[in-house]
């Protein structure tokens, strides 16, 4: 027996002592290449731990052998041998008894765990009953042992104590075994992680004792013990089969929470192993791979991440925290020191002696946060920990083996053992590392679910004041950006104390390999410390600048897509598109400084462990020269230091992260401070009333703001407001989901079919109904796109009489609808015999001729009440009101005697709709949009833009008398208008990547690539040159040419750094320019997009594109190709390295890189779909926050909150279906990939594979399918500066449809209107007004015919250049966020008295005189803080500044009161007197004075001449202005 020991010449506890010496060992010393076991110490039997154990003891426990007392160690037997085994005593004991300790010890615990957890029971299955069976046969099994020793103790056979002991210790863990089983059973636990290890530890255990019976039987030649040997197969057996069984998991258990997901998550019902090793995925992988995943593969989430469970978890929670802050507030006030006298003063004094912790305290979020997540977070942690500690396994047993290998006379065995154990142990990293990333990134998204439900709870009670301060774009970033940023930080915050622990870890085994000069490596490091907390200060304040430029970005282009109509109208595109780009430039360019600093701190932690390693080396060779550097320490050293990279470089990552998400934590901490709506401002009483109150006044009295405070929404300085009974409200501008029209009305009521049609009649739904193509399930587009503004109004009316309120407070619901209509209305709803006769009304109102029929008047003037009192006691008293009166009585009365019928020709369609309006600006308050295109309904641009075959409404009208060739359709039959965003499918497009790399620069792209191959060539050529190192012979215990050695080793590693600094610039300023180009072109193809797409698209998913997809594009994508570009070349010189140095290894690259490949088919198809179609999902969350927003206070007003708040949390919901399988993906191919074997190479490739899964969201979402805008200017083909001098109008045999396809909205039209002609436009609902003013600007283009001005065809000049030189008064006013100033002349085209004359003239002048910044005043989004009138206003000072020889008034005075009416109308006729003027007119005696009227009906002209001679002819425009009472 020969064995090799270490550098000490005796073995054992001490060489003084007198140790023993192995019997025949030979012990060769060699100190060159002595080899220390330091993990396997041999020790001689006596001196053995072992030992301490009396032999007469051991005899009684085990026996003897050979006439000796039995031994538990023996190393001859263990250690000393070519074929180890263990002493038959210690298989008798220590082998059973480990087994049922396990059991033993945890059992109490479990215990109680399940008592615990009830989860129903399950039914005793047929797999239940094998393994009860199995358990209870090993039971027997050990028992027959026992009975076996008893029956030879009573022949006079004794056995030893271990005969007895261990089968009844092992029958009775047997019995605990099973009852565990069953008890399980009955506590709905579908598979046991306890159970699995035990079945696992005690098959490890007998696999011992198996092995030495047959090498026993083969040297005996026979069997010894027979009964026994039986006995044990038998239960090895059924060991190994309950331990198969055990993988397996039981269904379902019967009473459990009643789930009504069909499509459950597996990972509820996976057995323990498949959960470890994330198995249960591997059925959505190969469905991935055999088609594209859909929405409909997704399983449901599991309850405990669903937003119900998480949120109210993470509000609970925050509200302790600002009750402690309260009252930490309230001690603090009336807190006062007992030593004062307290005189008048010195209250002031002591408030200011103790303000600071009254001051600074804020409610804490991080707490808030810690305490809801950190339970499950920190099991996350503790098997991080265990990870940390095993990777420090395998340079121990790298050490050991390359003490093997040189060690010529070491046993075979032991490297085998030292192989293995390296195995298992990286298994078992691998297996530990997955499950703690599954921990944290499972925390990171229920951090992102409960951040984005807390804020989407907020926004519904945030006061006004505090809704100003945080716009829309600003929340959105909130929910986008901030709660990414926490979800992406939790996956690495461990690193926090992992990375410090790994450090001093690696240096404590570096300093048994190397000692002190350990402490010149430390050195290093502690000199970087400093030099990166200046970096991640810097880059702090970066984040925080980069962060308040992205909010102010994506709130203009809020705004810009809210009133995108506008913007074409007025051709302010480029001033617009300005705007953003400047404040995309303040973003890039601290982007850039970001970037810079990033590539800094790359280098710094590239060159980091090298600059350890080569000190700590130079030092360790050059302090004494009897230091050798041998391959033994520089390696295992290397291993060690290859350990340090990883944390040394996450921690400033993690660093960078944390800094973050602290600016990020005080952003949502800030906002989830604000104030929020009192609801006790209103008292609610319950009286029974019910009268009619009118309010009316100017435009800006106070009278929106009246009904603002009634509910409550007004910041309430004085005095009481007191509403008896629930509240139904109708807002001026009406409020519209994006949700069918029966939905819109019902508004989450029980529906109840009667009420519901006496609803639609008496709100002149009806006949609307039957043109709609989908009846009443017709999907109403985001902000009631294809509703005309009547329509939606009449809709929002609805919703208030459905849900049968006791106070009702309409805001003037009647000004965008035509008189006859407003009539029929205040019949049958609001008036004395209305529908609503009973309740308490509120009626803001412009219209006269209701007044008479109301209970009580109420005259606003300046915010207070000047009158009030019946209309006969008001024109008894004779005041203002009652001149006012006088003046406007006659032209706005109706004739009362005629009752009002809804003919068949007013059928309100889509498109009359048009013609109220021309705007598409939904500024933020449910704002102004009304009707658009009303397409829309007919028919959508799917997403590839292919339009889609639904029919069009208006065939159905133009043909529905002779029953056409068209396709019928059922009725009800729910029509989509906005289609579903879509996913690419398939494998990224080469395109796409070719597109990134165009903007980065085709040559950049290759010089990166260069400085990559240079860097790593240099890297490669490091270890080489240690390798060589190393191998240098060493004469009289020293190296030379030592000096020559490092200074080589320094200047390669040094090269190395430096051509990182210059990669890391290079890929940092190419990134940039793909920035900076992407953007530029998304923008500028946006603002060129024809309406139709905007018509189409919800704002929600193309501000999606400008926020998220633009965030990955400027942080994320350059970040993965650069981990992809380091991680390929590592691979690469991996592979170079180890074939160059084992070329046998080339025979493994094949069959690995098979599996390797095909693994990752299954996992790219399936997460690059994941990816997509989380990026999908994330779209709606944004459409539905903004759309709540903007109707919050209607929702308030019904008190429809909770449900709100209930499909807010299904679309995050649904959104984190798509993201969960997405990491859990991650987890199934790492596990997979590192159990492939060479680590280094497949996590590269790991890397790359998620860096091309990454490109997804950003750029395919950037794919831009609509290309087809018109030129804004064609150059060879510019109209005169001063066109149109005369204003000529002439429609040439035009026709116009919305889209190929689709019938024609106006058919072949002839006239001719001259210059400085005022022309009234008037038609039933439908007739095609809109589309006549939507052609001149070209919104839409002629299917036939031209239309020429002052001789000019329009359709040959640029968009630009046509709508610069006309101009239109919206129906719908839209103001951007900006000053007055801005909103008038975004050009700066203007002097200062242009614009106060224009002012002037809109009767606007002494408004903004009397405001603090006059013209610099501030509009808040939307235009939030001016009157709907007011805007109005600011939209004619627009027109007025401009006066081109065309003006285009679109219903302009709807929103404003008659003498304001007048006082505009008085306006264009003096200012735009040599103009052209077209009227689209709902108030009939604003155009009765007008040179000639033009009647549509269905597309055709029907009447045009003067006025007087229309009404003489007794034809259609007679009825109109009859039903008006002007005829």
């Amino acid at each position: 027996m020969k064995a090799i020991w270490g550098r000490g010449q005796c073995v054992g506890v001490s060489c003084a002592g007198g140790a023993d010496r192995i019997p025949g060992a030979d012990y060769n010393i060699n100190p060159g290449a002595g080899v220390r076991f330091s993990a396997v110490r041999v020790l001689s039997y006596r001196d053995s731990a072992l030992s301490l154990i009396p032999s007469d003891s051991m005899e009684w426990l085990c026996g003897s052998e050979s006439g000796r007392p039995a031994r538990l160690w023996d190393h001859n037997v263990t250690i000393n041998t070519n074929n180890p085994d263990l002493t038959t005593c210690f298989q008798k004991t220590i082998l059973v008894w480990v087994p049922c300790v396990y059991l033993w010890v945890i059992f109490p615990l479990y215990f109680l765990y399940l008592r615990q957890s009830n989860r129903g029971y399950i039914r005793v299955t047929l797999l239940n009953r094998i393994k009860t069976i199995l358990g209870l046969l090993l039971w027997i099994v050990c028992w027959l042992d026992l009975f076996c020793s008893f029956a030879e103790l009573v022949n006079n056979r004794p056995k030893a104590a271990a005969y007895f002991i261990s089968p009844l210790l092992l029958g009775v863990t047997m019995l605990l075994a099973t009852f565990l089983i069953q008890y399980e059973r009955l506590r709905g636990m579908q598979s046991s992680g306890v159970l699995f290890l035990f079945w696992l530890i005690t098959l490890i255990c007998a696999v011992i004792p198996f092995r030495s019976k047959i090498l026993v039987t083969f040297n005996e030649g026979k069997v010894i013990d027979v009964f026994r040997f039986t006995t044990f197969y038998i239960y090895f057996a059924l060991v190994l089969i309950q331990f198969f069984l055990c993988c397996f998991s039981e269904p379902p258990p019967y009473f459990a929470a009643a789930s009504s997901n069909e499509n459950r998550c597996p990972e509820e019902s996976a057995g323990f192993l498949s959960r470890l090793t994330f198995w249960w995925f591997t059925r959505m992988a190969i469905q991935g791979y055999k088609h594209p995943l859909e929405d409909k593969d997704l399983w449901s989430l599991n309850k405990e991440d669903r937003s119900d469970v998480v949120v109210p978890k993470l509000l609970n929670e925050w509200e302790k925290q600002k009750l402690k802050v309260k009252r930490n507030q309230e001690a603090a006030y009336t807190k006062c020191p007992p030593a004062y006298n307290v005189t008048d003063q010195e209250p002031h004094e002591a408030e200011v002696l103790f303000p600071s912790k009254r001051d600074q305290k804020k409610p804490s979020f991080l707490i808030a946060l810690c305490r809801t997540f950190a339970p499950y977070f920190l099991l996350g942690s503790a098997l991080k920990l265990c990870q940390d500690l095993l990777s420090f396994v395998n340079p121990q047993l790298l050490n050991m083996l390359i003490s093997f290998i040189k060690s010529r006379e070491s046993r075979i065995w032991w490297g085998y053992s030292i192989s293995f154990l390296m195995f298992f142990s990286a298994a078992l990293q691998t297996i530990i590392l997955h499950q703690h990333f599954q921990y944290c990134f499972v925390t990171g998204m229920r951090l992102r679910t409960a951040i984005v439900g807390a804020i989407y709870r907020k926004s519904l009670v945030i006061t006004n004041s505090a809704k100003r301060s945080s716009t829309v774009g600003e929340i959105v970033n909130l929910m986008s950006v901030d709660a990414q940023r926490f979800m992406d930080l939790t996956g690495f915050l461990n690193m926090l104390w992992s990375a410090p622990l790994q450090i001093c870890l690696a240096l404590y085994f570096l300093w048994q390999y190397l000692g002190p000069s350990v402490l010149a490596g430390v050195a290093v490091m502690i000199l970087l410390i400093p030099f990166n907390a200046v970096i991640a200060m810097k880059s702090r304040s970066f984040q925080v600048q980069q962060m308040q430029h992205k909010d102010a970005r994506i709130k203009l282009m809020n705004e810009i897509l809210n009133g995108i109509k506008v913007l074409k109208l007025y051709a302010w595109e480029a001033s617009f598109e300005q705007k953003v780009l400047a404040i995309r430039q303040k973003e890039l360019s601290i982007l850039k400084k970001a970037a810079y600093l990033n590539a800094l701190s790359t280098f710094t932690w590239t060159t980091a462990p090298f600059i350890v390693a080569l000190t700590t080396f130079a030092v360790y060779v050059t302090v004494d020269e009897n230091n050798v550097l041998d391959a033994q320490k520089a390696f295992v050293s290397l291993s060690l230091f290859n350990i340090l990279r990883f944390p040394l470089n996450m921690l400033p990552q993690v660093i960078s992260g944390v800094v973050q998400a602290t600016v990020s934590l005080k952003r949502l901490q800030n906002f989830l401070s604000h104030d929020e709506l009192d609801p006790t401002n209103v008292e609610r009483q319950k009286i029974a009333t019910g009268s009619l109150v009118a309010v009316v006044g100017h435009v800006g009295c106070g009278k929106s703001s009246l009904i603002s405070a009634l509910l409550g929404e007004m910041e309430k300085l004085e005095g009481s407001v007191a509403i008896h009974g629930s509240v139904a409200y109708v807002p001026q501008q009406a409020w519209i989901r994006n949700a069918s029209l029966k939905d819109n009305i019902i508004f989450g009521e029980l529906l109840s079919e009667q009420k519901y049609q006496q609803v639609l009649e008496a709100c002149a739904l009806i006949t609307d109904l039957n043109v709609l193509p989908g009846g009443d399930q017709t999907e109403i587009g985001e902000k009631g796109i294809n509703l005309s503004g009547g329509q939606k109004q009449r809709v929002s009316l609805a919703r208030a009489v459905y849900s049968d309120m006791d106070v009702y407070l309409l805001d003037d619901p009647l000004s965008a609808v035509d008189a006859h209509v407003a009539k029929h209305i205040f019949d049958k709803v609001i008036g004395p015999e209305g529908v609503l006769k009973g309740k308490t009304r509120v009626l803001v109102t412009h219209g006269i001729s209701f007044l008479p029929q109301v209970d009580q008047i109420v005259v606003l003037v300046n915010g207070r009440i000047s009158e009030m009192g019946s209309y006969q006691e008001l024109q008894n008293q004779n005041g203002a009101f009652a001149e006012f009166l006088r003046n406007y009585a006659q032209r706005d009365d109706l004739e009362e005697d005629e009752p009002t019928v809804l003919d068949e020709e007013e059928e309100f369609l889509g498109e009359d709709t048009l013609s109220n309006h021309i705007d598409l600006g939904d500024n933020e308050p449910p704002a102004a949009e009304a009707r658009k295109q009303f397409m829309r309904q007919i028919s959508v641009i799917s997403s590839d833009g292919e339009a889609s075959t639904w029919k069009s409404t208006r065939r159905r009208l133009s043909e529905k008398k002779k029953v056409a060739d068209t396709v019928p359709q059922p009725k009800n039959e729910p029509k989509d208008l906005i289609q579903a965003e879509t996913a690419e499918t398939g494998r990224v497009k080469l395109i796409v990547f070719w597109q990134y790399l165009k903007a980065v620069g085709p040559f950049i792209s290759v010089v990166i690539c260069f400085l990559y191959c240079c860097q790593n060539a240099a890297a490669i050529g490091a270890n080489f040159w240690l390798s060589d190192w190393t191998n240098d012979p060493a004469f009289n215990r020293t190296q030379h040419r030592t000096y020559m050695r490092v200074g080589v080793y320094a200047a390669l590693g040094f090269t190395q750094g430096i051509l990182v600094l210059i990669s890391s610039f290079t890929l940092a300023l190419g990134g940039l320019a793909a920035a900076r180009q992407l953007h530029t072109q998304l923008l500028d193809n946006k603002l060129h997009t024809p309406q139709a797409f905007f018509d189409t698209t919800p704002i929600g998913r193309i501000i999606n594109r400008f926020g998220k997809d633009i965030n990955v594009i400027d942080e994320v994508i350059p970040l993965t190709f650069q981990m992809f570009l380091a991680t390929f070349f590592v691979s690469l010189s991996t592979m170079i390295v180890v074939v160059a140095s084992t070329p046998w290894f080339t025979l493994l690259i094949v069959p690995l890189a098979f599996v390797y490949f095909f693994v990752q088919r299954f996992y790219v198809a399936t997460s690059r779909q994941l990816k997509r179609l989380e990026s999908v999902s994330r779209s709606p969350i944004y459409s539905h926050f903004s759309e709540t927003i903007t109707g919050s206070s209607v929702i308030r007003a019904y008190g429809r909150q909770n449900s709100f708040i209930l499909m807010n949390d299904n679309k995050v919901d649904a959104n984190q279906k798509s993201y969960y399988p997405g990491i859990v993906s991650n987890r199934w191919l790492g596990i997979r990939i590192e159990f492939i074997g060479n680590c280094i190479v497949l996590f590269a490739a790991l890397f790359a594979v998620i860096g091309r899964a990454h490109l997804n969201p950003g750029i395919v979402g950037l794919s831009v399918s609509y290309a087809l805008q018109a030129p804004w200017v064609i150059e060879g083909n510019r109209p005169p500066e001063s066109w149109p001098q005369a204003g000529n109008v002439e429609f040439k045999g035009y026709s116009v449809r919305y889209r190929k396809g689709l019938d024609l909205v106006l058919k072949d039209l002839h006239l001719s209107v001259h210059g400085g002609e005022k022309v009234g436009i008037v038609g039933r609902t439908g007739a095609g007004k809109s589309s006549m003013t939507l052609c001149l600007f070209r919104i839409i283009e002629a299917a036939q015919g031209e239309i020429v001005i002052d001789g000019i065809k329009i359709a040959d000049i640029g968009l630009h250049d046509l709508r610069s030189k006309l101009t239109i008064i919206p129906q719908d006013p839209v103001l951007f966020s900006g000053s007055l100033r801005m909103n008038l002349d975004p050009f700066n085209q203007y002097s200062e008295e242009e614009i106060w004359k224009a002012l002037e003239l809109s009767h606007l002048k002494q408004y903004v005189s009397s405001l603090p910044a006059k013209l610099e005043h501030e509009c808040s989004e939307g235009g939030e803080n001016l009157s709907v009138g007011q805007r109005q206003l600011v939209c004619l000072a627009r027109a007025l500044l401009r006066k081109t020889r065309i003006l285009i008034l679109d219903e302009a005075t709807a929103a404003v009161d008659l003498e304001t009416d007048d006082l505009i109308q008085s306006t264009i006729r003096t200012q735009f007197e040599n103009c052209t003027v077209l009227t689209i007119a709902h108030r009939l005696n604003t155009i009765m004075d007008y040179t000639r009227v033009l009647v549509l009906e269905k597309g055709r002209i029907a009447e045009f001449d003067t006025p007087s001679k229309l009404i003489a002819e007794k034809g259609i425009f007679y009825n109109m202005a009859k039903d008006a009472g002007l005829a």
